[in-house]
């Protein structure tokens, strides 16, 4: 009876012993084959980030400037079909890796598409007007002019934060304070809707003659200005067209480049807009996005869109 007993026990100790060894084995093979998964989505992951490098390493200059401008359509897209900035920036042959001076950036609209297409390996610089030209403005406070100075600062922060993960090197400065550190270290050089109020205190002070100078002496050479200006009507005085209004006769800008040492070596139609036909008495900032005019006119401006545009490309020799 006793016999019997002992050999129920030690048969059930032999039952739970193999079922203890199937559930480790079981639990061990769980455990495996978890990692084993881990691993799978680790690989995966990294395959996707590299297949995702070696994409992006393979995409086309166009291509970068493209998704870049996609990825800020949220913020900036309602300007593409009046500003044409993938279209601008090819005709300016503006290159990842280049150093680019951005004249007078502001909130800084091209500078958002400009920082992560030049990438870690460019550098942009933004410059403000001269600080003494500030006096000028009837609008500008003393308060104004105080904040102006923090400007270099918040904009270069600003451009760091757009460009996250691939960010050109950041310079804020201003056109009187490019020192000859500067010179010949740049290879493009732009001033997008920034040289009529340059241009209209130029009898005050030579605002728009040290800005061309300071182009030139920056450049490498062969180095190249985009320009981007509110173009008058050809037939307009060049007393209408002397910048106060937004708008630059376009030849005769291009003779003060000329006399500058550039050559205009391309311009293009691509910032056209033929809408925009100003009376003797209207200013550009009518028109959009200002829409400072006449409140009962703001639908027939809206519909002109933004102004009527020249966008020339000049070039400093060789030698």
């Amino acid at each position: 009876m006793f016999g019997k007993k002992k050999f129920a026990i030690l048969s059930f100790v032999s039952v739970a012993v193999c079922l203890l060894a199937a559930c480790s084995k079981s639990s061990q093979d769980s455990t495996d084959q978890a990692a084993s998964s881990a691993a799978v989505v680790h690989a995966s992951g990294a395959e996707l980030k590299q297949q995702e490098q070696l994409k992006l390493k393979a995409e086309t200059d166009s291509q970068r400037l493209a998704r870049i401008l996609e990825q800020n359509k949220a913020s900036l897209g309602d300007r593409y079909g009046a500003r044409h900035p993938q279209q601008t920036i090819e005709f300016f042959n503006i290159k990842p890796g280049m150093t680019v001076v951005e004249a007078l950036p502001g909130a800084g609209w091209y500078s958002q598409i400009l920082a992560p297409y030049l990438g870690s390996k460019g550098k942009l610089i933004g410059a403000d007007y001269s600080a003494d030209i500030w006096q000028h403005f009837s609008w500008a406070s003393e308060n104004f002019i105080e904040k102006r100075k923090s400007w270099p600062q918040t904009w270069s922060a600003d451009v760091r934060s757009w460009s996250e993960g691939d960010a050109p090197q950041v310079v804020g400065t201003n056109l009187g304070a490019m020192g000859p550190y500067y010179d010949g270290q740049v290879d493009v050089v732009l001033f997008i809707r920034a040289l009529h109020n340059m241009y209209r205190l130029q009898a005050q002070q030579p605002f728009y003659s040290d800005a061309l100078a300071l182009s030139f002496r920056v450049l490498k050479p062969g180095g190249v200005v985009g320009v981007v200006q509110h173009q008058a009507p050809d037939n307009y005085s060049l007393e209408w067209a002397d910048g106060s209004r937004g708008y630059l006769n376009k030849a005769a800008l291009i003779e003060s480049f000329e006399k500058a040492g550039f050559a205009l070596v391309a311009q293009s139609d691509v910032n056209e807009n033929p809408k925009d036909q100003p009376s003797m008495d209207d200013f550009v900032w009518r028109l959009p996005p200002s829409l400072r005019g006449d409140e009962a006119n703001k639908a027939a401006y809206q519909a002109i869109g933004e102004s009527n545009r020249m966008t020339l490309l000049f070039k400093k020799p060789e030698r």
